[in-house]
C-alpha cells in the first residue's frame, strides 16, 4: 500500500473532503492556465459539489466560460463570485469585459469602476471603462478618461490610440495626427498607425506626406485590409496631381 493511500485511509470525512476539493480546484487552474476550458469547467463544477460558497470557483467558471464565448453563462458564475466576494478586482473586471461583450454598457461601466475602486491606478481597467462609455455613445467622457489614461500612464497606447480614433470621428483631425505621431515616439515600430497618419494628413491637405505614410503602411502591413485601400487613394492623388499640375501640395 502506498504512503499516500495510507494518509487517506487514516484521514477524517472533513479532511479527505478538502484534501479532494484542493485537488479538483488545483488540476482546475492547472487546465485554465493552458487554455484547457472545458475540462477546466468539469474540476471546478466537481469542486462546487464539495463546497458551494466558493467565490475563486465561481471566478474561475466564470473566466472559463467567457473565454468559449458563453457570456451569459460567465455572467452568472461572476456575479456569483461578486457576491461571495465584493473586494476581488479581476472578478469585477472579468464582470465588465462580459458585460461590454454581451452590449450591456451601463453594467459594464458599474462594473469597471467598482474595478477601479478595488485598484485606482490599473490601467486596464480605466481603459476598458472608456470602451464601456463609447459603447454609450459617450464620446466626451471617453475622451476624458483616455486623456486622463494617457496623464497616468504615459506608454500605454491603447489610450493615444482610442482617443486619436474619437478624435477623428469629430473631424478633428490635428490633434488626432499629433497623438498618432506620439505613438510611434512610444514604439516606433506600431507600424499600425501609419495609415491613420496618412488620413489625417491627406485630411489636412498635406498630400505629399499623406503618400509617404500611406506607402509606408503598404511596406509594412501588406496583408491589413487597408493596404488596399491606401494604394487606391495613392493611386487617386496621383490623378490628382497630374490634373493639377500647378497645385502646391505640402
Amino acid at each position: 500500500m502506498s504512503n499516500e493511500n495510507s494518509k487517506s485511509r487514516y484521514m477524517s470525512a472533513p479532511m479527505l473532503k478538502r484534501k479532494q476539493l484542493q485537488e479538483f480546484k488545483n488540476k482546475a487552474e492547472l487546465l485554465r492556465a493552458n487554455d484547457s476550458y472545458k475540462e477546466a469547467i468539469g474540476n471546478y463544477l466537481n469542486s462546487l459539489l464539495i463546497e458551494r460558497n466558493n467565490a475563486s470557483t465561481y471566478l474561475g467558471l466564470g473566466i472559463c466560460y467567457k473565454n468559449l464565448g458563453k457570456t451569459k453563462k460567465a455572467i452568472e458564475y461572476l456575479e456569483k463570485s461578486a457576491l461571495l466576494d465584493p473586494n476581488n478586482f479581476e472578478t469585477f473586471y472579468e464582470l465588465g469585459l462580459c458585460n461590454l461583450k454581451e452590449g450591456k454598457s451601463c453594467c459594464a461601466i458599474k462594473c469597471f469602476i467598482q474595478a477601479i475602486q478595488l485598484e485606482p491606478d490599473n490601467p486596464d481597467a480605466i481603459y476598458q471603462l472608456g470602451l464601456a462609455h463609447e459603447q454609450s455613445e459617450e464620446a466626451d467622457m471617453a475622451l476624458m478618461i483616455y486623456q486622463k489614461l494617457i496623464e497616468n500612464s504615459p506608454s500605454y497606447v491603447n489610450a493615444y490610440i482610442r482617443k486619436s480614433y474619437l478624435l477623428m470621428k469629430m473631424e478633428l483631425y490635428k490633434p488626432a495626427l499629433k497623438l498618432y505621431l506620439d505613438v510611434l515616439k512610444i514604439n516606433n515600430n506600431y507600424t499600425k498607425v501609419y495609415f491613420d497618419i496618412g488620413v489625417c494628413l491627406d485630411k489636412l491637405g498635406k498630400l505629399t506626406d499623406a503618400k509617404r505614410y500611406y506607402r509606408k503602411f503598404i511596406s509594412t502591413q501588406p496583408d491589413s485590409e487597408n493596404a488596399n485601400i491606401a494604394l487606391k487613394r495613392i493611386e487617386k492623388l496621383r490623378k490628382i496631381k497630374k490634373a493639377t499640375p500647378n497645385l502646391a501640395l505640402v
